[in-house]
């Protein structure tokens, strides 16, 4: 399952090479629109900055997104409302005006091609459109131009829509690629294939790399959840995971909505197009769920398609992927320094699928704040208080984890592994001599892991839409082999052999 996106436009790969003790005024761990944009605009201001990235550019969420860079941003101001101030509200509101903006005049200064469109959140039902209306009231509590309307250019029936002017989509490879090389320019290192696994505490900071140790002044964790466990703040984040596929359809463009949609019902749906060489593709998304608590991500995929199939007749797929983001208990994303790291250490989570605006907002946070700037929004979002509504949605996401550890455990327990391994595209989780085990195919490889997570010990299911084994604590991923695909584990699983 690769992206449209990193399908279309890869960045080609660095050439830069860690070199152990060396020392830079910041190091940032990731390499999407986050890590980049941060790592531009500090070395606009003459810092010596390192991007250190596991796997390669946009390898994670910002190459698998669906590239909306858009203010209405589903029902999320409707769900901030309803665990925060209005302050906050319009706070939140402003840090994403501000990071849309700065990207589109990013764009517009480096020649970038993007496409302004009309943003649309829809219901098909009754209780949908209350959804709606609650949605429009906040939108205007942090004074959005939102409009209501019933007209839409989707193909079957709504009860309502709410409209939002003069928003964008981009293809958020070719934003990479564009911040990769003035990152160069002004003198930065991006490194690919380097893991930041650990950090001390103190000025500088020992930053601990699977390239070797080295130091900075600070850190930046950009990787989706943070990779240090200081501040629990895998606790403090629910990570889903959701489904994208690109599809040629007969007589677009004018077969296929112009606007870029997202329902308010569940099973949630996504629509945007993508003009990619002389084609305008229709980009559709959705089925979410949580990370590893899916019994079959590949039914959520086919679903997905087939759904597809009905509204636009004759529609071809051309990509499948799918992107993992993580949802606060407030809706607001976590930016700012890392407890108990000093104040050295910076990290940005929480984007809760609205990165291509929260990301470059988070960028400039961060970069403010180790520049000596004051944003006034960024200050608001740093000092937002915890509400009852919070700590009881932070209980609900808590609880879940706890039941998943217990059936992950109790279920692995009481299932013996075949020596048979599985057919090819399967995995299975067992008792291997009385400890759990994973046993997978793939490729005609048959691979035996431990099938504990190597964060905090959560039981791995298997993901066969990606061949790939996904913790339902945290959100960790690791590809068929072990290797870790997403954090927060930076350790791989570990191979395991039956005892002779």
């Amino acid at each position: 399952m690769t992206s449209l996106w990193l399908d279309t436009n890869p960045v080609p790969a660095g050439t830069g090479q860690l070199t152990a003790g060396t020392q830079y005024d910041t190091i940032i761990a990731g390499a999407g629109l986050t890590g980049l944009t941060t790592a531009v605009l500090l070395a606009r201001s003459g810092q010596r900055v390192a991007v250190l990235e596991a796997r390669s550019v946009g390898a994670a969420a910002t190459g698998n997104t669906t590239a909306k860079v858009s203010l209405l941003q589903g029902t999320t101001l409707a769900q901030i409302r309803s665990h925060q101030t209005d302050r906050v509200l319009r706070a939140y509101v402003e840090g994403n005006r501000e990071g849309q903006a700065w990207l589109l005049r990013y764009l517009d200064e480096r020649g970038i091609a993007y496409q302004r469109r009309t943003a649309y959140t829809y219901a098909t039902t009754e209780q949908g459109a209350d959804t709606l209306r609650a949605e429009l009231e906040a939108a205007q509590a942090a004074d959005l131009p939102v409009t209501w309307t019933e007209q839409t250019e989707l193909p079957f029936p709504v009860t309502g829509a709410i409209a939002l002017e003069d928003q964008a989509q981009i293809h958020p490879m070719q934003v990479l690629e564009a911040l990769a090389a003035e990152l160069r320019e002004r003198g930065g290192e991006l490194i690919e294939g380097v893991r930041v696994s650990g950090a001390g505490i103190g000025s500088p900071l020992s930053v601990e790399t699977t390239g070797g140790p080295v130091r900075a002044d600070h850190l930046v964790l950009a990787t989706g959840a943070p990779i240090l466990d200081r501040g629990g703040y895998f606790a403090k984040l629910l990570p889903n995971r959701s489904y994208a596929l690109a599809f040629r359809v007969p007589g677009a463009p004018q077969s296929i909505p112009q606007g870029m949609y997202l329902s308010a019902d569940a099973p949630s749906r996504s629509l945007r197009t993508a003009p990619v060489g002389g084609d305008e593709l229709l980009l559709v998304g959705g089925n979410g769920h949580g990370v590893g608590r899916k019994d079959s991500p590949r039914a959520a995929v086919e679903d997905l398609e087939a759904w597809t199939r009905q509204h636009f007749p004759g529609a071809e797929r051309t990509h499948a992927w799918s992107a993992q983001d993580y949802r606060s208990a407030n809706y607001i994303p976590f930016i700012g320094t890392l407890p108990r790291g000093g104040g050295g250490i910076y990290l940005a989570t929480g984007y809760n699928k609205w990165g291509m605006t929260n990301g470059v907002a988070a960028a400039l946070a961060i970069s403010g704040q180790l520049l000596g700037r004051n944003i006034p929004w960024a200050d608001t979002l740093g000092k937002r208080i915890t509400t009852p509504s919070d700590l009881l949605t932070g209980a609900r996401d808590n609880l879940e984890v706890g039941v998943r550890a217990a059936t992950g455990w109790a279920t692995a327990a009481s299932r013996a592994l075949s020596p048979e391994p599985p057919v090819e595209g399967e995995g299975i989780v067992g008792r291997l001599d009385g400890t759990p085990a994973a046993v997978s195919t793939v490729d005609g490889v048959t691979c035996r892991l431990s099938a504990v997570c190597t964060h905090l010990g959560g039981i791995v299911t298997w993901n066969d839409a990606e061949n790939s084994w996904d913790c339902p604590l945290h959100g960790s991923r690791f590809a068929a082999d072990g290797s870790v695909l997403e954090g927060p584990a930076v350790k791989a699983l570990p191979r395991r052999e039956p005892e002779s």
